[in-house]
């Protein structure tokens, strides 16, 4: 199947309605029937302010980056990315085309790669 690898970059304590962003994300794309999603918090990075962020002991608590990423169909990317506009969150984010399925699915899986579906 063809769709969409949605990234979205913030930062750990970067919050929505009182609520982590990240969690908030996951939350809402799962609510609107994209299959699935994960959160990354990263090792180190940095972003529009070059300022350099790595994850040590004594670095400030809620700095570190976070990717939030899904896999999805473009109907359910259009409407996510539709919903996150409407509520007026500033997010950076990276659209990726993607080919994507499961090798040997069974009964349960919503796609399979060996039969071409």
């Amino acid at each position: 199947m063809q769709g969409s690898l949605l990234r979205f970059y913030l930062v750990e304590q970067q919050r929505h309605q009182g609520v982590l962003l990240w969690e908030w994300l996951l939350e809402k794309a799962n609510a609107i029937g994209i299959p699935g999603g994960c959160a990354f918090r990263a090792v180190g990075g940095f972003g529009r302010h070059h300022a350099v962020h790595e994850e040590r002991f004594f670095e400030l608590a809620g700095v570190a980056g976070i990717a939030v990423e899904f896999i999805a169909n473009d109907d359910e990317v259009e409407q996510f990315l539709a919903l996150i506009h409407d509520q007026k969150i500033r997010l950076f984010y990276a659209r990726i085309p993607a080919f994507f399925g499961v090798i040997n699915p069974d009964a349960d899986d919503f796609i399979g790669v060996a039969d071409g579906q």
